[in-house]
C-alpha cells in the first residue's frame, strides 16, 4: 500500500479548499449573470409591451378620426378631403416620373447626337492611329470620341464639332498640352472625308 506524508496530505486539502472556493465564486457569478438576463428580458418584455400598445392606440386614433373626417359632409361637392399619407404618395410618384422623364431626354439627346453625327458633316481631331484594332482606348459609350477605320489604320479622335473653326481651336488646345501631330479631319456617315486644315 503506498504512504502518503502528512505534508502532501495537508497540501491535497489545501487545494481541494481553493478548488471548492473558486467553485462557489464561480456558481455566485453564474447567479448574478441568470439574474441579470432575467431583469433585460423582463424590461425587453415591456418595452415590446408599451411599444405595442403604443401602436394599437395610434391606429385606433387614426382611424377614428379618419371615419369622423369621412363623417363629415361638404357643402360644395368640388372640395375634396385627402389624407396627407396619399398627398405624400402621389409627390413620390411625380417625384419618380421626373426622374424617369430626365432619364428619357438624356437618351433621346444621346440618340439625336448620334444621329447628327450619322448625317451631318462634322469635324474631328485625330489625335493618334493604329495599325491594329486596339479597342480598349476607344467605348462606344463615349460620344465625343471616335475610333475609325481609314485603310489600312484606325484612327482615334477627339470631339465632334459642327464648325471647322470650332475644331481648329481646339486642335490647338490638343497641339500646347503635346499632341504635337495632332490634325482636323471632317468625317460624314461615320467615314473620313478629307483632312482639313490645320489654321
Amino acid at each position: 500500500m503506498p504512504f502518503i506524508e502528512e505534508s502532501d496530505l495537508l497540501e491535497l486539502h489545501k487545494d481541494i479548499d481553493k478548488a471548492q472556493i473558486i467553485n462557489e465564486r464561480l456558481l455566485d457569478q453564474i447567479k448574478f449573470k441568470n439574474k441579470e438576463l432575467k431583469r433585460s428580458k423582463i424590461q425587453r418584455n415591456v418595452l415590446a409591451g408599451i411599444t405595442g400598445i403604443f401602436l394599437i392606440g395610434t391606429l385606433a386614433i387614426t382611424s377614428f378620426s379618419a371615419g369622423l373626417s369621412s363623417s363629415n359632409k361638404f357643402e360644395k361637392p368640388s372640395n375634396l378631403l385627402v389624407s396627407i399619407d396619399s398627398l405624400d404618395a402621389i409627390k413620390s410618384r411625380i417625384d419618380n416620373l421626373k426622374q424617369q422623364n430626365e432619364e428619357l431626354s438624356l437618351v433621346k439627346e444621346f440618340y439625336l447626337a448620334k444621329e447628327f453625327l450619322e448625317k451631318e458633316k462634322i469635324y474631328s481631331v485625330q489625335v493618334k492611329s493604329f495599325v491594329d484594332n486596339n479597342i480598349t482606348l476607344a467605348s462606344e459609350a463615349l460620344t465625343n470620341t471616335m475610333f475609325v477605320k481609314t485603310n489600312p489604320f484606325y484612327s482615334y479622335s477627339l470631339g465632334n464639332f459642327e464648325t471647322l473653326q470650332e475644331a481648329q481651336r481646339f486642335r490647338k488646345q490638343l497641339v500646347d498640352i503635346g499632341f504635337k501631330d495632332a490634325f482636323v479631319a471632317s468625317y460624314k456617315d461615320g467615314k473620313r472625308v478629307q483632312i482639313e486644315d490645320p489654321f
